[in-house]
């Protein structure tokens, strides 16, 4: 008789806390953390400079791999989507650090800054409170420490950034909680 009166505690408390998280708002898994009126999202070649163009190309097709892994929305190659994911790189800088003695740069600090809006079709402004929003538009910077000595490279510290950009970005899309 203990242990059944054990047992039901036991299976009355699972139920307590389980329950009690569900009506406080907590969800689990990822489909519940982004919305659901939006089943389709086009990106468009995120803007840049002339100059800065391959950039914006691999910045671009990071995001929408990062997009169909991380969420339930489908990259479409179409602006009749449901919404519109428009990027533009805004500033990419390098800091030197370390140069060695015929002054090529041992070690530097490389920054790419984005400004990304994101809306439906009908115009509406989507996102989240992640970054601040600002006139429609959310900025994000992604900085990496490139190190010729431990085999970096400029091309490496690069794609570090790139992919913490995507990371960002997508995680913008999060509905906030």
């Amino acid at each position: 008789m203990k242990r059944l009166t054990g047992f039901l505690l036991l299976i009355w408390t699972i139920c307590l806390c389980g329950g009690g998280c569900i009506g406080i708002g907590y969800q689990a898994g990822s489909k519940p953390l982004f919305g659901e009126d939006v089943h389709t999202v086009y990106v468009p070649l995120f803007a840049a400079d002339p100059t800065r163009r391959h950039l914006a190309e691999r910045l671009t097709e990071a995001v929408c791999k990062r997009i169909e892994e991380r969420s339930p929305y489908k990259v479409v190659s179409r602006p009749t989507a449901d919404s519109v994911l428009q990027g533009r790189l805004v500033e990419r800088s390098q800091r030197v650090h370390i140069v060695d003695d015929f002054n090529d740069p041992r070690q530097k600090t490389g920054t790419i800054k984005i400004e990304v809006k994101w809306h439906s079709r009908r115009e509406q402004e989507l996102g989240s409170t992640v970054l601040s929003w600002n006139e429609g538009a959310a900025s994000a910077s992604a900085a990496d420490t490139m190190s010729a000595e431990f085999g970096h490279s400029q091309l490496t510290s690069e794609q570090r950034q790139i992919e913490e950009l995507a990371d960002k970005i997508v995680g913008m899309m999060e509905m906030p909680w």
